[in-house]
């Protein structure tokens, strides 16, 4: 397996991804999105998996300031993205073309045991 966690440290979410895959001794890399963000790579990687509007935080303080709300095109809402990492729901969790946005452990142990 190959997991990357994009996350922020102090997302209680992240922090729980992070016990899941530790207890189960399966070797993660954790991207702080504070920090680093996503690439546009990454995240349209993570789009195709899971669709654009899963990604986005709806609860995030800059939601209602970016407009993401009211706009339709999805190349617009993934540059916004790009630009304000806040925006997007975290963890974001990655296994080759799989991703999962948010606490997912089922989906996690699916991947697991088809390893």
């Amino acid at each position: 397996m190959n997991v990357q966690i994009f996350g922020a440290k102090k997302c209680f979410d992240t922090k729980k991804a992070e016990r899941f895959f530790k207890e189960r001794r399966i070797k993660y890399q954790l991207i702080d999105m504070k920090e680093k963000g996503m690439s546009k790579g990454e995240l349209s990687s993570v789009k195709s998996a899971v669709g654009i509007n899963e990604l986005i935080n709806t609860k995030a303080k800059n939601y209602s300031k970016s407009n993401l709300g009211n706009i339709r095109s999805a190349e617009v809402k993934e540059e916004i993205l790009l630009k304000d990492g806040s925006l997007i729901v975290t963890p974001v969790v990655r296994n080759g073309k799989k991703a999962t946005v948010g606490y997912k452990p089922e989906i996690w142990k699916e991947w697991i045991d088809s390893e």
